[in-house]
This record gives structure tokens, C-alpha cells and sequence, in this order.
């Protein structure tokens, strides 16, 4: 019989890692598939149907269907006839959402403390009857940067002010306070807190005598 030549190493080798690499890269792309495109799919695809103003961003549009804003993010608001949000601490752009962030300073940093007393000061000049207290969430900002609610009390203080400067009854703007107060999640989450920019549309349709669209999660009934 002829002789036959062994197999080289080489050959054994090659087989070898194409016998471990075939499962490994039949594994990675089932999971590729699995994770990287069947449940994102899926998952937006129940977020759009279980909760469809929360996966679009909880958008806020007005009575001629343009979005005006979204219950998740802020807006800078100036002028006495505005109710005005906390402050943002994302850079020169207010409740920038690219930027999102606070201002990293510490409770005991020096120029915190100059900052809240610089803002406490701007509160009393808006607010020259007001002998209270400050809202802290009037002269802080949030640990994003972007929040769009402040708390009943800080809404409240600002009322007589929107109102002089709109020569509305103060009860007037009172009442929309009051129906844009939203309570703690389950009543133990959070705190009751309130939409500036729901109470500045609430104002803006005044003029029509007209509440403005709101997606339901923005509106609910006060404490």
C-alpha cells in the first residue's frame, strides 16, 4: 500500500478554530438579533401602545396641535407675567437637555452660598410683600438641570405678581394654581409639586377664556 502523508499541524489547527468559531459567531448574531433589534422592537413597540404620550416624550401641544413643550422638561421664563421655574444650572442655555447637570457645587462651597443669596435677593425685589420665607427650589437648582415643576409654595408666592402685572383678580390666578397641583406619586412618592410651564399656558389662554390641551399625566386633580 502507498504511503500516505500524516496530517500536518497547520491543517489541525484550522480545523480546530473554525469548529469553536462557527457556534461563537452563531451565538453573537442570534444575540445580536435578540437584543440589539427584536427587544428594542418590541419594547417600543409596547411603550407605544401602553403609555403613547409618555413614549413620545409627554409632549405638549396647543389648540392648533403645535408642540409647545414636554412635561419632562423645563423652560426659562421671564417677565412679571410669567410664573417662573427653579433655576438651571446647564451653562449659558437655561434647561439646555444636552447639557443636563447641576452645578457640582458642594453645601459649604462659598460661591453656592453667594449664589442663593444673589437669587434670594432677585425673589424679594419681584416680591416686595412677600416677608417669608424663600422656597428653596427658588434659589436652587435641581441635580438635572431640567426640572419642570416647582412646589405649590413657590407657585403661590409668585401669584400676587402675575396677577398685578396681568391686572387679574389674584383668586383668579390663585385657582389655577390650585387646579395645577399635582400630589406625590401613590401619595408617598415625591412631593406635590406643579407644571410652570401648564400654569403659563394655563395664563396664555386666558385671553380666549380657554384651557389649552393638556396630555392627561400633566393634569390632576389637587390634594
Amino acid at each position: 500500500m502507498p504511503a500516505t502523508d500524516p496530517p500536518s499541524p497547520r491543517s489541525g489547527l484550522t480545523t480546530t478554530a473554525l469548529a469553536q468559531l462557527r457556534p461563537a459567531g452563531t451565538l453573537l448574531a442570534a444575540l445580536a438579533l435578540l437584543t440589539g433589534i427584536l427587544y428594542p422592537l418590541a419594547m417600543t413597540l409596547s411603550a407605544r401602545m401602553i403609555f403613547p404620550q409618555a413614549s413620545a416624550g409627554s409632549l405638549i401641544r396647543d389648540a392648533q396641535g403645535r408642540v409647545r413643550g414636554s412635561l419632562l422638561i423645563g423652560q426659562p421664563f421671564a417677565g412679571p407675567g410669567w410664573f417662573h421655574g427653579r433655576p438651571s444650572a446647564t451653562g449659558a442655555m437655561p434647561y439646555d437637555p444636552t447639557a443636563s447637570g447641576g452645578s457640582n457645587l458642594g453645601p459649604t462651597n462659598r460661591a453656592l452660598a453667594a449664589l442663593v443669596i444673589e437669587r434670594a435677593s432677585e425673589v424679594r425685589s419681584d416680591h416686595p410683600n412677600h416677608a417669608g420665607a424663600i422656597p428653596v427650589d427658588l434659589v436652587t437648582a435641581s441635580a438635572s438641570g431640567l426640572d419642570p415643576h416647582i412646589s405649590p409654595r413657590a407657585a403661590l408666592l409668585q401669584v400676587p405678581r402675575v396677577a398685578a402685572a396681568r391686572a387679574l383678580p389674584e383668586e383668579r390666578v390663585l385657582g389655577l394654581v390650585r387646579d395645577r397641583i399635582e400630589p406625590a406619586i401613590l401619595g408617598i412618592f415625591g412631593r406635590p409639586r406643579v407644571s410652570v410651564l401648564g400654569l403659563n399656558l394655563d395664563l396664555e389662554a386666558l385671553d380666549g377664556d380657554e384651557r389649552l390641551p393638556v396630555p392627561a399625566e400633566g393634569r390632576r386633580s389637587p390634594p
